[in-house]
């Protein structure tokens, strides 16, 4: 796929539409347009937490293929599905929610069981992973809204609610598996 982009001032949405993929003019304000939105911040977040890890590592590429799958999700999400128009493929399939799991059981294998709540911190790594997991909730909980709305890869729940997942055993990794955790004290 070749992709060209001429001007990045269209004046297309001066007027608080926006187009999607198939053309179609939508409300910025749309509950697909919040979702799309969501996810970009979900990947601006995911490029600054790749930024904080060591380029050449396992994880360093791991987030790499994150942040390409996030940005196929948008893809999938910016087609809108009509019963009556020929649909388009999608680009997202369980084969992404397999290796997260994947990656999930890898990391959490070298961590020890937790016996608390950990609260966000610790390493600025695992600061940025806190945030990534909490955008990942925050992009799952639009996606559902569209879902309830409109038709929409049914996959894209089951990454989102993986990728809360990986950002969370991410972030003990972070904190040398969970060692330097920073852990709740009730009251």
């Amino acid at each position: 796929m070749s992709i060209r982009i001429d001007r990045v001032v269209t004046r297309g949405g001066d007027a608080g539409q926006t187009s999607l993929g198939d053309g179609s003019r939508v409300s910025k304000g749309a509950a697909r347009v919040e979702a799309i939105g969501s996810l970009d911040e979900l990947n601006a977040v995911v490029g600054v937490l790749r930024a904080h890890s060591k380029e050449g590592c396992a994880v360093y590429a791991e987030l790499m293929h994150v942040q390409n799958l996030l940005f196929d999700m948008g893809a999938d999400l910016c087609q809108p599905e009509t019963t009556t128009a020929k649909k388009t493929p999608r680009r997202v399939s369980e084969t992404a929610v397999v290796l997260l799991e994947e990656q999930i059981a890898g990391l959490q294998a070298k961590q020890a069981p937790l016996t608390s709540f950990v609260l966000p911190g610790g390493s600025l790594a695992a600061a940025w992973a806190h945030m990534a997991r909490t955008q990942a909730r925050k992009t799952e909980r639009c996606c559902v809204v569209l879902a309830a709305q409109e038709n929409i890869n049914p996959v894209l729940l089951k990454i989102l609610n993986r990728l809360s997942d990986y950002f969370f055993v991410l972030s003990r990794h972070f904190n040398n598996d969970g060692q330097t955790d920073v852990l709740w004290v009730p009251g």
